[in-house]
């Protein structure tokens, strides 16, 4: 299943065919009932600034955010809830794997992966570390434990420290694995923590640290700062527009998403945001899941992507 904008692809955007989107969110039938959904913590300011605008729109139609039980949440365990009828349908940062696709199967019924925006990833370190960008290749060195100390990239002498959630904890992480690293393993360097909210705690207060996270979950935060990014060489682009707002202007002034330099595949690290649909003869958790992602590919619902951080693809 193809990626949109990865590292390899040089930004090409595939948009979805079919009828011109329609207006705004009420304008799509949705199911009444109580709908369960959740998955990759991507999609965090989605369900923060989104689905309170769905729910007004369609006030019978109810999102309810569901958590994984001793699991830590991401877009595999949000597919898996979903496989195991604990979700409705869920949202991914990732494609649905060749082995999700056999287990639905197995189930009785098939997956969707409906595309409804798309995202760039930021590389995050401490304010303090003066190092104009990483190439494609050094993060993957970094990542890999053939680079351990900053001084071998033109920064100072200060030890590496990079940080992870788990491979399998959610798509980021398998993104990252699959196109930055090329799919080779994680170095014995890596050191694992359980969210983007306990990585960036640890990011900021090491001043030798160095995490990966979706662009709208990074960018905007005071307290670390999100590198340019460039495929070879010194042409770094940068996941903020210019110039950069120093953490000590925060949080009067934030940094803001470098949304046109997503769109057009100069920033090296852009994906997808898929909703996952249960196929299932036409049952009211496939109509609710296929509503979920009509709404958000109306004008209003790519508009609002866009003020959350996310380029719209219609």
């Amino acid at each position: 299943m193809g990626l949109l904008g990865v590292v390899a692809s040089g930004g090409i955007l595939y948009f979805l065919p079919g009828k011109k989107s329609d207006s705004d969110l009420s304008s799509v039938a949705a199911p009444e009932g109580t709908w369960f959904y959740g998955g990759s913590t991507s999609w965090a300011p989605i369900r923060q600034h989104i689905d309170p605008e769905i729910t007004t729109a369609h006030p019978k139609f109810e999102l309810r955010y569901t958590d994984a039980i001793n699991a830590t949440p991401g877009s595999g365990t949000g597919i898996r809830m979903l496989l195991e009828g604990q979700l409705t349908f869920s949202q991914s940062s990732r494609p649905i794997a060749d082995r999700e696709y056999q287990q639905a199967q197995q189930r009785g019924f098939s997956l969707k992966q409906i595309p409804v925006a798309l995202e760039g990833l930021a590389i995050a370190v401490h304010p303090s570390l003066q190092i104009p960008g990483l190439t494609l290749t050094q993060i993957k060195d970094i990542y890999t434990g053939k680079i351990t100390n900053w001084k071998q990239i033109g920064g100072p002498n200060l030890k590496i420290t990079a940080y992870s959630r788990h491979f399998e904890d959610g798509g980021t992480v398998e993104f990252f694995v699959n196109n930055i690293l090329s799919g080779e393993k994680f170095g014995s360097n890596i050191v694992y923590l359980y969210d983007t909210t306990d990585a960036l705690r640890k990011l900021a207060s090491d001043r030798g640290g160095i995490y990966y996270a979706s662009a709208p979950e990074v960018v905007p935060q005071c307290k670390v700062k999100s590198l340019p990014i460039a495929r070879q060489g010194k042409s770094f682009v940068a996941p903020y527009t210019e110039p950069l707002i120093k953490a000590e202007q925060c949080p009067n002034r934030r940094n803001k998403l470098n949304i046109d330099a997503f769109k057009t595949g100069q920033y090296p690290i852009t994906r997808q945001m898929f909703v996952i649909v249960k196929q299932n003869n036409g049952s009211l958790e496939q109509q609710a899941g296929e509503a979920y992602a009509k709404m958000l590919l109306t004008n209003q619902g790519q508009k609002l992507m866009n003020e959350a951080g996310f380029v719209r693809i219609r």
